[in-house]
């Protein structure tokens, strides 16, 4: 072993405790979901069912909260906020970050489309951790830096006319928690959204502890449990704070518009009760065993979709990390491993597409080394800046622009997502005929209906927000992406085996799937991984897939046995 990988391990043993958080429910193993991958070896029907009896703890959380007078406050005060010319803003980091992009553009889209709503359509913003370039492909190690979150609260000029919603998954992402940090320095009213027990973070975080135990700070508490996928907090966690979040968005709406409010948890059930019927799950299933069945086969696959697409691009960025996939490239890269999965809209050109989705001028971040030096940030940063500008996101083809790239010569496929709440359904389905000429394979997934090569009914009803028509999107994108990567052995009981490491969450969380699977201690688990990071720092190409580190130390642990 080299004395720097080492080094570097002793140091996150000893010296980045706070990023040791194997003691939170959402970093932990569901008891639910402990034989998953068997669950999907029976097939995938039986797994799809074991991963969506989780949720049901999401309904339980979610009748608690909307009773709560934190909801109401939230509400009550959003309404205020936005009646005086103030801005709502949300912030979050990954996959809430993401969330948080999305909110905001269900609101700018339902202002865009209601004239009463005109005059508030500048009102709510998003903080995403990296900008919105991170809505795209993950941009490494900013969640470690509370100085990072509060530079994107000054930069939208937050003040005490204003107000913060930040959402964390576990609780204690420093990114998020440095724009709560920084907005209570400037007089707003903030609101924190979280998914770990208050009291357990208060007594083991400090973070998070200045941040829940401030009294100008409103704490909502969605604690439901452990992740149906073991960490992966994209699932539950997120699940459950869109419910909330995307409620408390659209109750603001009703309000401003004068009407009166419907039982959102009465609404959640009705959905998660129509998504596991036969007719649904095998839906999902046959979905599932359709999508591995390609990547099995060398094919990549590109999903299509317009009203939606910022939700596909959501599940589709965060199976990278998630499962060690190679992310999304640009159409300059001609190094860099073709993703597997990527994501369309046929009808519009990629400026086009950015423009329509967001209803606003791109998010990103186009910092100077001076500032990463003043934010604190590390070598690596200083010494190679990310390119994370907009021009850099738009060199991501996600519209119309020709599929050259998404053709393998393997069993590539094309796949048109529509709901039955879409408003570009049949223009969709008219461009998809030149699109299916070109490719090998071209399915429908339908979602809230029962048309398509796979259907998943369900009844969608009609809102401002369209809120549950989002929420079934979401529930069965992480379905079936979790249960594809189930089918082609990238989880191990319910953990993530393929777990990537870019963070200092993740290299923890890694740490302990070694030290679970191999049978040994912290300590010796993380220093194998460091060595391992090292080895394949200096025997990986450029053009390679990533290998899963995780899986390069258990392959090691099993040949030495």
């Amino acid at each position: 072993m080299s004395n720097s990988a080492l080094a570097a391990a002793r140091n996150f043993i000893e010296h980045e405790k706070q990023f040791h958080l194997g003691f939170l429910p959402t970093e932990q193993s569901s008891p639910l979901t402990k034989n998953l991958d068997k669950e999907f070896a029976r097939g995938s029907i039986y797994g799809v069912a074991n991963l969506q009896s989780v949720d049901r703890n999401v309904l339980a959380m979610a009748r608690k909260i909307f009773a709560s007078a934190e909801f109401a406050k939230l509400v009550a005060a959003g309404e205020k906020v936005i009646r005086s010319g103030g801005k709502v803003v949300f912030s979050g980091c990954g996959a809430t970050g993401r969330l948080s992009i999305l909110l905001e553009c269900m609101y700018r889209d339902c202002c865009a489309n209601t004239p009463e709503l005109a005059q508030y359509r500048n009102n709510v913003f998003s903080i995403m951790t990296g900008g919105d370039y991170a809505l795209v492909r993950s941009v490494e190690f900013f969640e470690d830096y509370q100085s990072f979150g509060r530079q994107q609260v000054k930069e939208l000029d937050m003040t005490d006319r204003d107000m913060l919603v930040a959402i964390t998954e576990g609780g204690e992402t420093s990114s998020v928690l440095g724009t709560v940090f920084e907005a209570l320095d400037r007089g707003c009213q903030t609101f924190l959204m979280f998914n770990n027990p208050a009291d357990l973070l208060a007594e083991h975080l400090e973070r998070s502890r200045q941040a829940i135990c401030d009294e100008r700070v409103c704490v909502l508490d969605l604690y439901c449990g452990p992740m149906a996928l073991a960490g992966s907090t994209r699932m539950q966690a997120t699940t459950s704070e869109q419910l909330i979040a995307g409620a408390a968005l659209e109750s603001i709406v009703l309000k401003l518009l004068g009407n009166a409010l419907p039982d959102y948890a009465r609404l959640f059930e009705t959905l998660l009760d129509d998504l596991e019927s036969p007719a649904a799950r095998q839906g999902i299933a046959d979905y599932i065993d359709f999508e591995a069945n390609c990547y099995k086969n060398k094919g990549l696959l590109t999903y299509f979709a317009d009203d939606y697409l910022l939700d596909i691009f959501t599940d589709t960025t965060e199976r990278s990390p998630t499962f060690m996939l190679p992310p999304f490239r640009k159409y300059d890269d001609k190094v860099s491993p073709r993703p597997w999965t990527f994501v369309k809209n046929p009808l519009r050109t990629t400026d086009e597409v950015w423009s329509h989705g967001m209803n606003r001028e791109l998010r990103c971040l186009d910092w100077s080394t001076d500032l990463y030096l003043a934010m604190g940030a590390p070598e690596k940063v200083l010494t190679n800046p990310p390119l994370i500008q907009a021009r850099e996101l738009k060199k991501f083809l996600v519209g119309s622009e020709d599929i050259a790239d998404r053709i393998s010569g393997g069993c590539d496929a094309a796949v048109l997502v529509t709901l039955s709440t879409g408003r570009t359904n049949a223009e969709l389905k008219t461009v998809m005929q030149d699109i299916q000429k070109q490719l090998p394979c071209s399915k429908h997934l339908s979602i809230g209906c029962s048309c398509g090569d796979f259907a998943v009914p369900c009844k969608l009803e009609h809102s401002p927000l369209e809120i549950m028509s989002h929420m079934a999107v979401k529930l069965v994108l992480n379905t079936a992406s979790t249960g594809i990567m189930a089918v082609l052995g990238r989880v191990t009981g319910n953990w993530m085996s393929y777990v990537d490491v870019s963070n200092k969450k993740l290299i923890d969380r890694a740490t302990r799937l070694i030290s679970e699977i191999g049978e040994m201690d912290y300590e010796k688990a993380c220093i194998m991984l460091f060595e391992a990071i090292e080895e394949l720092a200096e025997s990986t190409a450029a053009s390679d897939e990533r290998v899963s580190t995780v899986q390069y130390v258990l392959n090691k642990i099993k040949k030495q046995q």
